[in-house]
């Protein structure tokens, strides 16, 4: 058994006397069975820990994991912003840590960056914007603008490569090569509106400018020329202020028989939407790096364009190619990507107990070549904090008897349990809530693409309750783009803009929807669907009903999770 303390000492033998100060140290001192035991305290890392093959057979854990004095231990990748002074308005100045500081936390908050609404006064040009108000030309350099909606469950970033003022107006370039991309990319064709058949440009649109001193507000900041601006609360100092900096936490791969036990990762970036490229997302993680483009019919007279390939954000930490790695009991938070990927070929992965919370992108991600991975028992809540469009959970295409079980799934932007195309999938038992609350066309559970070759091996839905997707265009179990052999078993649906789709394009084949208990009746069954047993139940009869209750009541992570 070896112990890490980040006030120990790696010259030392890594006793719990004399404990070690790295996990590097530990990493290396460590074989098959030993243990690493981690003592209270910030671990901050200045680079990604790594555990390859060689590292296998190792469980690392939090002292007094499971008991009442278990120590809450982080991992670390942020860095402190020290030496603020006082700046014009109010503001406190300080030195960036980094080079893209996209979230800061301040006296045990994340502050946001400032930003402002664009609500017209602007025409799109070749290279940007022509924006009426020559004052928009004080915001500087570095500003961001989001597009939100350029498809309505998609949101895209795009960095301002300059402002100029010429005359009575701003001129915006925008960065290259995102937003010639961008104009490319999120371009449709249809009768969205009512207002008939006509083209439409996401990138007609911003919504929101993000990311100048001259947006601040109270509690908010920008980075603007390596310098941090932040306009404190009333009262406020920024004391213990840390900005993420390092992008991958822990990377894990071709490891085998690891555990992480009881261990937080904080404080963890992603600097890809500031680049030149910008972040053009399309559906779940993935963006648009480029690259082929195709064009789908969605109904007659309607089509959008959509990415041949598209890249996937990582995870800030990291599972590759490795097989029953467990993270139980961990907690992961104020990150700026994924919080856990599990990535390309392995076996028997689980992600057990944790928490995941405030984070920029998605939760947790099963990736393609995955076979029998777990994600069980944990409690999943505001994700998507930055990148929108982000599920909580995500099973990725190419997967084999995926099981996301009793979890709890809560104030996401977009979808809470996403699984693409695959074999085997089992979502069983969890509590969805408050899901679809910023985006649309999306659902508390969404599942897409063939999910096997019958019945026996696709896709089970069974037992979840799925509470409060009740924003437009959003349902409450949805089965989409030619989703097959999938069965919906015995699930609760109350208070969603609908509760399950049964018209999609391409059609639905092979799906059958089995006494499940939801508050609107979904209509006739197309060709392809099947619906048995289903009750629809008026609101106030849901607690009143044994069996819809029941589901409900153990939905979840179970009791002491």
């Amino acid at each position: 058994m070896f112990f890490v303390d980040p006030s120990g000492d790696d010259s030392g033998p890594g006793t719990a006397e004399r404990p070690f100060a790295t996990l590097e140290r530990a990493r290396d001192a460590a074989g098959p069975g030993d243990t690493v035991v981690l003592r209270g305290g910030v671990h901050r890392l200045d680079r990604t820990l790594r555990l390859t093959g060689a590292d296998s057979g190792v469980t690392y854990r939090a002292h007094g994991y499971g008991t009442a004095e278990q120590e809450e231990v982080v991992i670390s990748g942020g860095r402190p912003v020290t030496g603020w002074r006082e700046g014009p308005g109010g503001t406190l100045l300080a030195g960036s840590p980094g080079p893209d500081v996209r979230r800061l936390r301040i006296g045990g908050r994340t502050a946001e960056r400032a930003s402002v609404p664009i609500e017209g006064g602007f025409t799109r040009t070749a290279t940007g914007y022509r924006f009426d108000d020559p004052a928009v030309a004080e915001w500087g350099d570095g500003v961001e603008f989001v597009y939100r909606g350029v498809y309505p469950w998609s949101e895209a970033r795009c960095p301002v490569a300059r402002i100029r003022r010429d005359g009575g107006a701003a001129w915006v370039e925008m960065a290259r090569p995102a937003f010639e991309r961008a104009a490319r990319l999120y371009r449709s064709v249809g009768d969205w509106d009512g207002q008939g058949v006509r083209e439409h440009s996401g990138a007609d649109s911003p919504t929101t400018a993000e990311n100048s001193p001259a947006f601040l507000t109270e509690g908010t900041f920008a980075l603007a020329g390596g310098v941090l601006h932040y306009l404190p609360m009333p009262g406020e100092r920024p004391d213990g202020a840390v900005a993420p900096v390092l992008e991958t936490l822990l990377h894990v791969q071709g490891a085998r028989d690891v555990s992480f036990l009881g261990i937080g990762f904080a404080d963890a970036a992603w600097s890809r939407p500031g680049s030149p490229g910008g972040f053009l997302h399309y559906h779940g993680n993935g963006h648009y790096d480029g690259g082929a483009l195709v064009r789908v019919d969605v109904f007659e007279g309607a089509h959008v364009t959509v990415p041949g390939d598209q890249e996937s954000m990582p995870g800030n930490v990291l599972v590759e190619e490795s097989s029953r790695i467990t993270l139980e009991g961990c907690r992961f938070t104020r990150l700026g990507a994924v919080a856990v990927e599990f990535r390309g070929a392995g076996e028997d992965n689980a992600l057990r107990g944790c928490e995941i919370d405030d984070v920029s992108g998605g939760g947790a991600v099963v990736g393609g070549g995955a076979v029998r991975h777990r994600v069980e028992a944990n409690r999943i809540r505001r994700v998507g904090r930055e990148y929108r469009g982000s599920p909580a959970v995500l099973v990725d295409e190419g997967t084999r008897d995926t099981v996301v079980a009793q979890n709890l799934v809560a104030e996401a932007p977009h979808a809470g349990i996403v699984v693409y195309g695959g074999r085997g999938a089992q979502v069983l038992g969890n509590l969805v809530h408050d899901t679809m609350q910023v985006l649309a066309d999306g659902g508390g559970i969404y599942l897409s693409g063939p999910q096997g070759g019958s019945y026996a091996d696709g896709a089970l839905v069974r037992g979840n309750a799925v509470l409060d997707t009740v924003t437009p265009y959003n349902f409450g179990l949805y089965t989409d783009y030619g989703a097959s052999w999938v069965t919906v078993q015995g699930n609760v649906v109350r208070r969603a803009d609908a509760p399950v789709a049964l018209e999609v394009s391409p059609p639905l084949e092979h799906v059958a929807f089995i006494g499940n208990f939801w508050d609107a009746d979904p209509g006739p069954a197309p060709g392809g669907v099947l619906l048995a047993e289903n009750t629809a139940l008026e609101p106030e009869a849901f607690d009143a009903d044994p069996a819809a209750a029941a589901i409900v009541a153990a939905a979840g992570p179970p009791a002491g999770r």
